[in-house]
Parts: structure tokens; sequence; C-alpha cells
């Protein structure tokens, strides 16, 4: 009798372990669809608050294993995220604009809304426990040309929220031998990863998760 129920609780438990596999995967096949340009706004509410134009720029690498999201502001790529799969688990490294990694893991997938939530597992550079730093994610593909990005967002005992709302967009299909900009193309065709696209360059906002206030200076 023992025997048979602890052949039932294993056969339970890789079951389990599957379906999270599964969903986890497919989580991320989902975020692959994001692949391509994006534009639209991020709003802070909370301690925080404030809101400004901002672009995306996703693509896929590691021979399909993970998905890289540059979020782009005034022309200038300011956060990167990179979502992948650690076995059955999706998880996300998210290097921030205040110059520290958190790494977090998908707790809560709903693929039939599309809506996954990312909850806080460690951090990298991070200066002090008080520190400004995402402790959290939210993500929900509204459908193939809409997509929200919520960043939680904790520093000196204050909490905020960054929503990034983002449509797609359709880029025209340039010449054959020419750049965007109608110029004759002379050098070597290259494939880049990713053509990052070009912030609105009138903000006077401030970028995502600055730790002191202070917008990023270009370089």
């Amino acid at each position: 009798m023992i025997q048979r129920l602890t052949f039932l609780c294993c056969l339970l438990l890789a079951r389990s372990s599957e379906a999270a596999e599964s969903n986890g995967a497919k989580a991320l096949e989902q975020l692959k669809s994001l692949a391509g340009d994006w534009e639209g706004t991020a709003e802070w509410t909370g301690a925080r608050t404030g809101s400004y134009p901002l672009n995306a720029a996703y693509y896929v690498t590691g021979n399909g294993s993970a998905l890289v999201e540059n979020l782009i502001s005034e022309g200038v790529p300011n956060m990167t995220s990179v979502y992948h799969l650690d076995g059955a688990d999706l998880r996300v490294t998210h290097f921030c604009g205040a110059q520290n990694q958190p790494r977090l893991k998908a707790q809560r997938i709903d693929l039939g809304h599309g809506t996954v939530d990312f909850d806080f597992v460690d951090i990298t550079n991070l200066r002090s426990p008080d520190s400004p730093h995402v402790h959290g994610l939210e993500i929900h593909l509204i459908d193939a040309n809409h997509v929200t990005v919520t960043f939680l967002f904790q520093g000196g005992g204050k909490e905020s929220r960054e929503r990034i709302s983002l449509q797609r967009v359709e880029k025209k299909p340039a010449r054959k031998g020419t750049h965007d900009n109608g110029r004759t193309d002379l050098s070597p065709v290259r494939r880049p990863e990713v053509e990052i696209a070009r912030g609105t360059g009138d903000s006077q906002s401030l970028p995502p998760c600055e730790p002191d206030g202070r917008a990023q200076s270009q370089r």
C-alpha cells in the first residue's frame, strides 16, 4: 500500500513538472513572437510619477533559446532584458538603467490570456539593500500588435510601477541596394541581429530605472 502511494505521488509530481515545463516553454514561444520593432509610452505610478515616449526592439538569439528586449529612450537603448528557459522555469535577467541586474522567475503563467508574472529571485551589483531596483515584472500580450510590460520598482523604502504600453511598428521594406534613407549602399551586405528603433528625441522626461532621478548621458 505504501509503495503504491509512493508511486502515485511520484507520478503526480512528474506530471506536474511536465506541465510546468510545457507552460514555460510555451510562454517563451509566445514571447518570441514579439520579435521586431515597437513604439509607445511608459508611465510611472506610485512613489514616482510621470510619462514619456519609449521604443522597443525584440530579437531572438542563442539558436532560438532566448529573447532579447531592448528598451530605447531618445534613440538610446537604456535597459535590456533576456528571457530564457532554465529547465522547466522561464526566467529573465534585467540589465537595468540603475546599473544592477535583477534575475526573476515566472511564477504565474496564463497562456490563454497571454500573461506572465515574474517574481524576484536575486540580483547582482546592488550597491545596498535599499538601492533602487526591479523586484517584479508583469507581461501582457494583448494581441499580435500590442503588449504591456510592467516593472515593479522599489528603492528607499518606496514602491513604484512603470507600465510600458507598446504597439508594433510596421516597417516599409527598403529598396534593394539602398539604405533606409534612400542613399545607394555600396558596402558589403551585413545582417545585424536587430535594427534599433529610433526614439522621438523630443522628450524631457526621465528614462526608466534611473536611481538618482537624472537622465543618462549619451555616450
